[in-house]
């Protein structure tokens, strides 16, 4: 898949074209199911943490002002399970292009809905917001506790710029409006002790599920000469996405070892150390320890592309990330923080 840049054009050679950026787990939802699909796409990246998603044109492209964002053959989709959908139609299985849902009303085709609707309907936008501002939730967190004050106002922030944005672009002004109103609404519910200790629970509850149909899997498989199989059956399906990307999420948030470490689910464990080591998650997801790597970087080459003057030279560029990954490498957790609390307002909440 192939990454133009902003300025791509439509669909004209036929591929479908993604607006998404790498940080945001609906856009992770559904280039993972891309590479498992063996598709072909032009990627578009959409910076969250330097607001592109709140120019007026991607507004105009996705009037939540939310990735991903999927063009093809004159076709806007927006909603992630609503694109992976779109893909399983439009590009049947052939040579070097496979099948992630099972015939439609088959027994398997159930089991493979059902994961997906109980995993897609977790909040993760939620989870992802909780433990920015409350670091304590997560056993493991890669962010200190100090930097929550910051994401705050970085929140305020945003939300002045959108009030700002509404005045000047009246055509988008309900749009702008609309979306300032969520970012209120998710700041209050994260204040809310009881509506956190609730979406928690819920974790739980799905988590559950989870481990017990992994167990099935493991049950119904004999011991030697056959593929050990997947959340619902040998092959890698919709749901398998859905488990990947979540499981990478909640880890990244510093949520794994309360939900599946140290034997408290150990098949759902056994699960999340086998789907790292595949090929597409690898691919598409990286490794959680490397988030100064992945999302400082970047950020740091776009806007050195964007922004500096063509007379410096190539040399010069490569100078400067050269220095920006020593920087990023040595810096370290105890700097990590003031990474995480610049991005806090607007990475990967969707």
């Amino acid at each position: 898949m192939e990454d133009l840049g902003p300025d791509a054009g439509p669909d004209e050679d036929g591929r479908p074209v993604l607006y998404h950026w790498s940080h945001s787990f609906s856009s992770q939802k559904v280039r993972l199911a891309l590479a498992e699909k063996g598709v072909c796409c032009r990627l578009v990246s959409v910076s969250l943490p330097l607001g592109e998603h709140h120019q007026p044109w991607f507004m105009r492209l996705s009037p939540e002002g939310d990735v991903p964002v999927l063009v093809h053959r004159r076709r806007r989709l927006h909603r992630p399970d609503h694109i992976v959908d779109y893909l399983e139609r439009a590009f049947p299985p052939k040579e070097g292009v496979v099948r992630l849902l099972p015939e439609e009303g088959s027994p398997l085709a159930v089991r493979v809905q059902h994961y997906r609707e109980l995993l897609d309907s977790l909040p993760v936008d939620a989870y992802t917001l909780a433990c920015l501002l409350r670091p304590q939730l997560a056993r493991t967190a890669l962010m200190p506790a100090a930097a929550a004050h910051r994401i705050r106002s970085h929140i305020a922030n945003t939300e002045s710029e959108l009030k700002q944005l509404a005045e000047q672009h009246p055509d988008l002004r309900d749009a702008y409006l609309a979306k300032q109103m969520r970012l209120k609404s998710k700041l209050r519910d994260h204040d809310n002790v009881q509506y956190l200790n609730k979406i928690l629970d819920e974790l739980e509850k799905v988590l559950d599920q989870v481990e017990m149909e992994l167990q099935r899997r493991n049950e119904e498989t004999p011991e030697e000469g056959h593929p050990q199989p997947w959340l619902c059956c040998e092959a890698f399906t919709l749901a398998d996405v859905s488990l990947a990307v979540t499981l990478h999420r909640l880890s990244f948030l510093g949520l794994a070892q309360c939900n599946w470490g140290a034997g408290k689910r150990p098949n759902l464990e056994a699960y999340y150390e086998r789907v790292q080591r595949r090929e597409t998650f690898r691919r598409v997801l990286g490794r959680v320890n490397n988030i100064l790597l992945s999302a400082v970087l970047p950020t740091a080459l776009h806007v050195a592309r964007r922004k500096a003057p063509r007379i410096l030279g190539t040399a010069l560029t490569a100078g400067l990330l050269a220095g920006a990954a020593y920087l990023a490498l040595t810096l370290g957790r105890r700097r990590l923080g003031g990474v995480l609390s610049a991005l806090g307002a607007r990475w990967g909440l969707r």
